[in-house]
């Protein structure tokens, strides 16, 4: 997936992709980028209580084992110092295994596919409305919005573009996108990408003598 630092010359193609397609048509290009969609804690913490409570399973098998270890370890152990032990080795499984769940990228491998997808979906259609796309004279404002972490990617067109394009169009042009971006060409996938808009606007939605541009054209990265 690509780096949030893509360098200046990447922006700058980029940013004259979208240019182009507000050059020839009416429709109005975003571009997003943000390290992730969700922090996943909650799907995190599951993993861990879950790990953990396999564990404390586990260690039931050797109870008297830990019985003879803790006798041999104090002078005059109590009763209770069994429990203790499986308590507090519990405990710290369970935050052993939540710290290893934030390692960036350890997310994609417990966090199931659909959630994460979901979660991309949102975030995507949050910034479509809160910048303004949704809102554009002829609803003639599309999306492309890179989740990295996640290694995914949403293209959202409002209700102007969606009556004239078949969603079939749009899944092409993902596709070629994410082709491009796990050969290691994120950038040239996404200016490619957005020209191909370009056309695909240009037929549907000409420019109009009075057409202004009603949003930026630069891409954004976004706060996580």
């Amino acid at each position: 997936m690509p780096n949030k630092k893509l360098s200046k010359d990447e922006v700058e193609r980029i940013n004259r992709a979208a240019a182009r397609v507000e050059a020839v048509s009416s429709g109005e290009v975003l571009t997003a980028l943000i390290q992730e969609s969700s922090d996943y804690a909650f799907p995190e913490l599951l993993f861990s209580l879950f790990g953990g409570f396999i564990y404390y399973i586990i260690v039931m098998f050797f109870h008297g084992g830990i019985e003879r270890l803790v006798a041999q370890m104090f002078w005059n152990p109590q009763n209770w110092y069994v429990t203790a032990f499986f308590g507090a080795s519990t405990l710290i499984v369970i935050g052993l295994l939540y710290m290893i769940s934030n390692i960036p990228g350890f997310d994609r491998l417990i966090v199931p596919k659909a959630v994460m997808h979901r979660n991309v979906h949102q975030r995507a259609i949050v910034h479509f409305t809160e910048s303004g796309a949704v809102n554009t004279r002829d609803r003639t404002g599309i999306l492309f919005f890179i989740s990295m972490r996640e290694r995914m990617i949403e293209i959202i067109a409002d209700e102007g573009i969606n009556s004239k394009v078949d969603q079939s169009v749009w899944d092409s042009v993902l596709a070629g996108l994410l082709g491009s971006i796990k050969g290691g060409r994120a950038a040239d996938g996404l200016e490619k990408a957005i020209l191909e808009c370009a056309d695909i606007l240009e037929e549907h939605f000409p420019v109009k003598n009075d057409d202004v541009n009603e949003l930026p054209d630069g891409i954004v990265f976004l706060e996580d």
